[in-house]
């Protein structure tokens, strides 16, 4: 594959191998690649992935590799069972950051969600709380960051921040976001936000009602 700003191959390339070396028989790029496009195309899990990769076999090799052939699913479960997350995410976030750019769109939209029976209650586990980052105009989710079983949405919103490019963005957040301190980073960052207000946020909720009042009963002069 040529080597460009959108290769999904140059953003990976620094990503840790955690294998064995006289163990491999297939190149980290190619399970990497082979798994990003089979997922986009709608893989669920190990042996869809594989099924996706011997069907399109054919397109594959000509800008994969392939010394041993197509992988089977175990062999990518292995390995994404052994990568580090946390650099994975900053390869796929350094590419995702490049198709935003070139479709364009500067309005980042966080907000987190729980996945639906993903929590065991049986073994003591419970659902997985994730905030995401959307970008709107590009239709890219640029990034997911857990919540910490004891913790909440306010300390995982600045992890998420931190992997964004936010010069001249708009992040809007809703009403947990509303903090000095995630407000501060975004524009420290050169972006501007729009959180939303409740009366959680109970002086500033305040200040922002008279505001309105102010400006209504002044028929709204000046207020432009």
């Amino acid at each position: 594959m040529a080597a460009s700003s959108l290769s999904i191959r140059q953003h990976f390339a620094r990503l840790p191998d955690p294998r064995i070396n006289r163990r491999k028989r297939h190149l980290l790029s190619d399970i990497v690649l082979i798994a990003i496009c089979a997922v986009i195309c709608g893989a669920n899990n190990f042996p869809q992935v594989e099924a996706f990769a011997k069907r399109r076999r054919d397109w594959l090799a000509r800008f994969l590799s392939l010394p041993g052939g197509v992988p089977s699913h175990d062999t990518f479960e292995r390995l994404f069972q052994r990568l580090d997350p946390d650099a994975f995410q900053r390869c796929f976030l350094g590419w995702l950051r490049r198709m935003h750019a070139q479709v364009g769109g500067e309005h980042f939209a966080i907000d987190g969600k729980t996945l639906r029976r993903s929590g065991s209650p049986a073994s003591g586990l419970g659902p997985l709380h994730l905030v995401s980052v959307w970008a709107t105009q590009a239709n890219l989710s640029l990034g997911s960051v857990a919540v910490g079983e004891k913790s909440n949405e306010v300390t995982a919103i600045p992890k998420l921040l931190e992997l964004l490019d936010l010069h001249g963005a708009l992040v809007t957040i809703d009403a947990i976001g509303c903090q000095k301190k995630i407000a501060r980073q975004i524009t420290e960052a050169g972006g501007d936000y729009v959180l939303t207000v409740k009366e959680n946020q109970g002086h500033l909720y305040e200040d922002i009602l008279a505001c309105f009042v102010r400006a209504i009963e002044a028929d709204l002069e000046g207020a432009a």
